[in-house]
């Protein structure tokens, strides 16, 4: 697109025709300001197809927003699923397990012998369980355990897809005839760095829930861990969660960009509708999930036992790495052990991705259509 240079804004202003026998050159001044405005905002247009005049801002309220509504709707179906487990396997007091709000992973103790909850009676199934948690606990049961996991999922989530929407704007540009691989760099990059972020902060909440300790008390066990083991403990367990997230950001954005395009072209539209980011967001969500399995299977073990050793102040080591961990898997259950919840996880993560994506797109809808309606009215205003 070809632009006005400095040297046309100034001709602007003292080619004006002239108003009443005179030169108007604050008309010409108007003029000029609109005339950067809308030079600017094509500039935007170019350099950033992606964001599309969607504000930083604007990307952390729709983010905002989507993370939530991911948690309110998938978060039931997780504490349906860890009821079905303890009813088979009883949990005994500071037993850990993995508790997923639909965002995150996190790592749950069992405090008194029944989790977070009191007995329901025997469940028949899932809608079964559904239906004596909601009659004997009330409604509010089914997201149990949700508030303190907010704490940590939501920021992440901002971060995570805020940074991944301005490094595929940015590399889009940058990369040229390889830009329909920017998904991948700019999904495995954003997911490192909202994972490294984190990475603290779970370990500290998971401190605090098992151990009870006040915020002083934790300030001085901290303190002495930095000490005597150094910055890199606070990061404890960061190398398996980035090896299960990392790839799957990557595969995740890469096929929801692909399958979202491809689905545009299909329905002739230019822009993508909810259905569409819906059904890209689910279908790229199970095809990372089920490549990634593997990867999951060793986290949450790992997970776990991290937990519990935190919990302790155990100094002892877990196994030494991921793939040891993934041989001892395969030596105690084979091969099948390392796809272990297959369904489980599918069921979880193709919702959940359907769900977060296509709020998240569906409120930067929103914002790009509000953005355009606000540019006459600022044109109008600075031509008057």
């Amino acid at each position: 697109m070809q632009t006005l240079s400095t040297r046309s804004y100034s001709s602007v202003i003292w080619k004006v025709k002239p108003r009443g026998g005179h030169d108007d050159r604050f008309h010409g001044i108007r003029l000029w300001f609109s005339c950067i405005l809308t030079d600017k905002m094509s500039h935007q247009s170019a350099a950033s197809p992606a964001i599309n005049g969607i504000t930083p801002i604007q990307q952390m309220i729709s983010s905002c927003s989507g993370a939530l509504l991911t948690s309110l709707l998938v978060t039931p179906l997780d504490v349906v699923k860890i009821r079905l487990q303890a009813q088979k396997n009883h949990m005994v007091k500071g037993k850990y397990f993995v508790y997923c709000n639909g965002l995150m992973d996190h790592i749950c103790v069992c405090e008194n012998g029944k989790g977070w909850y009191k007995a329901a009676g025997q469940f028949k199934g899932t809608l079964d369980a559904f239906y004596k948690i909601v009659c004997c606990e009330g409604i509010t049961a089914l997201w149990s355990g949700l508030p303190p996991t907010l704490v940590m999922a939501v920021p992440a989530t901002v971060i995570y897809f805020t940074c991944y929407d301005q490094l595929y704007a940015e590399l889009r540009v940058r990369m040229g005839e390889r830009a329909q691989e920017a998904p991948l760099l700019a999904g495995a990059i954003a997911r490192v760095g909202s994972a490294t972020v984190i990475s603290p902060l779970e370990l500290i909440r998971t401190k605090l829930q098992s151990q009870k300790q006040s915020y002083r008390e934790l300030t001085n066990c901290i303190r002495s861990a930095v000490q005597t083991e150094g910055w890199w403990s606070l990061w404890r367990g960061l190398g398996p969660t980035l090896l299960r997230d990392v790839p799957f950001s990557a595969m995740y954005w890469y096929n929801y960009e692909r399958a979202k395009t491809w689905l545009c072209q299909w329905c002739n539209t230019t822009e993508p509708t909810f259905t569409i980011t819906f059904i890209s967001g689910a279908g790229s969500g199970s095809i990372a999930a089920i490549v990634t399995l593997p990867f999951d299977v060793v986290k949450t073990r790992r997970q776990v036992e991290l937990g519990a050793l935190q919990a302790k102040n155990s100094s002892d080591q877990v196994s030494s790495s991921t793939f040891s961990v993934m041989r001892r898997i395969v030596a105690q259950d084979g091969f099948r052990g390392v796809f272990a919840g297959f369904l489980p996880r599918l069921i979880k993560v193709a919702p959940a991705c359907a769900i977060m994506i296509s709020s998240y797109e569906f409120g930067k809808a929103f914002f790009r259509k509000r953005n355009q309606e606000r540019i006459p009215q600022q044109l109008q205003s600075t031509s008057t």
